[in-house]
C-alpha cells in the first residue's frame, strides 16, 4: 500500500512539472524559459526535476514519441512484429477518445513548431527509434543488425505511424471532436498496417472494388 502511495506521488510530481514546464513554454517561449524557472514554478528542486526529465528538450517533447522497438521486442510468443505494433496502436486508438488532454497537445504541438530546435531534437529521436527499430526487426528476422531489409522494413513503419499521429493532430487542430477524431484513428491505424502488412496492390485493388 505505501509502495502504491509513493508511486501516485511520483506520478503527480511528473504531471505538475510536465504541466508547470508546457504552461510557461506556451506563454514565453521554450527558449525564453530555464530549468530553475520551471522547477521553482512547479515547488521542486532542480535536482527533483532532473530526476525526473533529463533535460529541458525532454519536457517539451514528452509523450511525443513512442519505442517501437520495445513493443516488437516485448511482444508475445507467435505474434508478428507487424500484427504486434498494430495492435499497440489499434488499443492507443481505441483508449484515445476518452484519454487525450486535446488543449494540452495541441497546445504541445504547437511550442515544438515554433522551435526550429525542438524539430531537429524530434527528428534525431525519430531517427534513433528507427535505428533501434531496425535492430529489433534485424533479429527476428535473423540477420545483421545493418541489414538493408530491415532497415526498410523500420523506415516504411516509421513512417506510417508519423503519417497517423500527423492526421491525428490535423484533425483536432481543424476543430473535429475527440471522439470522432478517435474513430477516424482506428480506421486510419488498420489502412496502415494493411497496407504494411500487404503492401500497395491490395490497397490499389480494394479502392478499385469500393468504386465499383
Amino acid at each position: 500500500m505505501m509502495a502504491g502511495l509513493r508511486e501516485r506521488k511520483k506520478e503527480e510530481t511528473r504531471r505538475r512539472i510536465a504541466e508547470t514546464a508546457l504552461r510557461l513554454f506556451a506563454e514565453r517561449g521554450f527558449d525564453a524559459v530555464t530549468v530553475n524557472e520551471i522547477a521553482e514554478a512547479a515547488g521542486v528542486a532542480k535536482v527533483t526535476l532532473f530526476a525526473y526529465f533529463p533535460s529541458k528538450e525532454c519536457l517539451a517533447l514528452d509523450g511525443v514519441t513512442e519505442d517501437t522497438a520495445a513493443i516488437v521486442a516485448g511482444r508475445a510468443p507467435g505474434r508478428s512484429p507487424l500484427g504486434a505494433l498494430r495492435e499497440h496502436y489499434r488499443s492507443m486508438a481505441a483508449q484515445g477518445a476518452r484519454e487525450v488532454d486535446v488543449e494540452g497537445l495541441l497546445t504541445r504541438v504547437r511550442v515544438i513548431a515554433a522551435t526550429p530546435a525542438l524539430l531537429a531534437a524530434v527528428q534525431q529521436t525519430h531517427a534513433g527509434e528507427r535505428h533501434a527499430l531496425a535492430a529489433a526487426l534485424a533479429e527476428d528476422l535473423g540477420v545483421p543488425a545493418g541489414d538493408l531489409t530491415a532497415q526498410l522494413m523500420a523506415a516504411q513503419i516509421t513512417a506510417a505511424v508519423t503519417t497517423l499521429q500527423e492526421t491525428f493532430f490535423h484533425r483536432l487542430a481543424s476543430g473535429a471532436a475527440l471522439e470522432e477524431a478517435g474513430r477516424l484513428l482506428a480506421d486510419d491505424v488498420e489502412t496502415a498496417f494493411d497496407l504494411l502488412e500487404n503492401g500497395f496492390s491490395s490497397i490499389k485493388g480494394e479502392k478499385s472494388e469500393k468504386r465499383d
